[in-house]
């Protein structure tokens, strides 16, 4: 063998394709899009689900389930820190959590579900309203542009005053109003708490709260439903986990537009199985709403 030949590299077989290592920024797109499917895959789960039991036991189910992950996680976690300070606030935010979830699955149940998630993506405006009133942080010129064409998006889906407003559309509008509170919640405690002890309190707490509101009215559910059960509950642990790493992961201006995505996915899913017509006006006021929370993300990053 020649010198020339000697430093030449040795031929990769078919399994040894090095691959280039994924930026963070990709990573954290792609738990954005497990994020994404485990919301679509609850709000099908739920829809599934209210045919057979009431909103209230729906949460029951949600939450057990997520109890015995988050238990599951702990015990394997020779590290997991659940130990907390500020009971109270968790009390508090798990109260405002669950309003937000009875009212989100009610909404699904009563709306298309492309409406229910357009709605929902209001949250980043109630959010910087709360934030402004109760953690007194600055309401500057981009969230005041992003307040401006979030209402006008809500406008536009809503459409009030016309014959085919429904009264359910509200109802998905507190529940991104709660979920607002939450965030604001979930802002404070992160930064003492750590994720784990943060989804550890919400299961321990909203567990028996689901029960004592599901218990007057519980029926026993059909086998056909154990698998929706389990897509509600592990959806639910999967979501909170793979956005909490996108936002570690990647820049909120990269992570939002991906969240986005759940309104065509979800508008294709209710068109296939449940032959909810698509609207075209819940897009344009979805894209107003986007508008305006991009415009204010990409302007603070700046900042």
């Amino acid at each position: 063998m020649s010198a020339a030949t000697a430093n030449l590299p040795a031929p990769r077989g078919p399994g040894q394709v090095k691959m280039p290592p994924m930026t963070p920024t990709l990573r954290g797109v792609l738990w954005m899009g497990g994020a994404v499917l485990s919301f679509s895959a609850m709000a099908v789960a739920a829809r599934e689900l209210l045919a057979h039991m009431g909103a209230f036991q729906v949460l029951f189910v949600r939450s057990v389930i997520m109890l015995a992950i988050v238990l599951l996680v702990i015990a394997q976690a020779s590290d997991a820190v659940t130990s907390t300070r500020r009971l109270p606030l968790h009390l508090l935010r798990n109260v405002i959590h669950f309003a937000g979830q009875y009212c989100w699955v009610f909404a699904i149940g009563a709306l298309p579900l492309a409406t229910v998630f357009a709605i929902e993506f209001t949250m980043p405006v109630w959010t910087a309203i709360l934030a402004a009133l109760l953690l007194k942080e600055r309401l500057s010129r981009p969230r005041v542009v992003m307040l401006a064409l979030g209402l006008a998006g809500v406008l536009i889906i809503l459409r009030p005053g016309f014959a085919f407003f429904h009264p359910a559309a509200l109802v998905a509008l507190a529940a991104s109003l709660f979920y607002a509170g939450n965030m604001i919640a979930t802002k404070r405690l992160s930064s003492t708490d750590t994720p784990l002890a943060i989804l550890f309190w919400m299961s321990v707490v909203q567990t028996p709260l689901a029960l004592a509101t599901a218990l007057p009215q519980w029926v026993a559910p059909p086998p056909s439903s154990l698998p929706w059960m389990a897509v509600m509950g592990v959806g639910s642990y999967t979501a909170h986990y793979c956005m909490t790493r996108a936002f570690k992961l990647a820049d909120a201006t990269i992570v939002v537009p991906i969240d986005f995505t759940r309104l065509p996915l979800i508008a294709v899913v209710g068109a296939l199985f449940y032959r909810e017509p698509v609207d075209a006006l819940i897009f344009v006021g979805a894209a107003v709403i986007f508008a305006g929370t991009y415009y204010c993300l990409s302007r603070e990053r700046r900042a």
